[in-house]
């Protein structure tokens, strides 16, 4: 059932259809208020008191955006007030570690990569693959987790990105680069650590 379906039940009054928005996107609310707040505790606060105001405003939700677009503006809304007040920077280190290996001083290719579409061609129904993609990205450093979340599993524009971390277009792709660049890496070290595919 589709989010806007669910939310008009929501608004007619069946718990259960909220029940299913919360299972659907809690998470992800979590993870994105994790980078404006200092703890996961207050990061499940802020993402409980979202579903609150969602509760109270559902019948506000027009549709000229997605709900999940609208669901994290007003969770983005909340964590800024609840989290960090002072503006945050991030900082484009023009030397990145992971591509600092890929490349040598003149932009050329250490070593060429193997196409990611033969690594996986065939495997991303496999749960190990899946796992460890997962793993990846919850490894990766703020703000990149919460660039390649947004952007790849939620499946964000860059632009719906920019405006709800409040980062430029142009740093949203450096850290989506990097971001994507290290779930590569992790996954295929994991492909060539000799891992088990079904």
């Amino acid at each position: 059932m589709d989010d806007e379906v669910l939310v008009a039940k929501m608004v007619a009054g069946d718990a259960d259809a909220f029940r299913q928005l919360v299972a659907r996107y809690h998470s992800t609310l979590v993870r994105v208020a994790r980078y404006y707040v200092n703890s996961e505790a207050t990061a499940e606060d802020v993402a409980q008191d979202t579903w609150i105001a969602v509760i109270k405003g559902a019948e506000k939700f027009e549709g000229r955006s997605s709900f999940k677009t609208w669901l994290l503006r007003i969770l983005v809304n909340r964590a800024r007030r609840t989290g960090t007040r002072e503006h945050r920077q991030i900082p484009t280190n023009p030397v990145d570690p992971v591509q600092a290996q890929r490349f040598d001083e003149q932009g050329m290719w250490r070593e060429p990569p193997q196409p990611f579409t033969e690594v996986v061609e065939g495997r991303l129904a496999n749960a190990a693959t899946l796992a460890a993609v997962r793993a990846a990205i919850a490894a990766l450093p703020e703000p990149q987790q919460a660039v390649v979340t947004l952007r790849d599993v939620e499946g964000l524009s860059t632009e719906e990105v920019s405006e709800l971390l409040e980062l430029s277009v142009a740093n949203v792709r450096v850290i989506l680069h990097r971001g994507r660049a290290k779930v590569r890496d992790a996954v295929e070290s994991s492909v060539r650590g000799g891992a088990t595919w079904q």
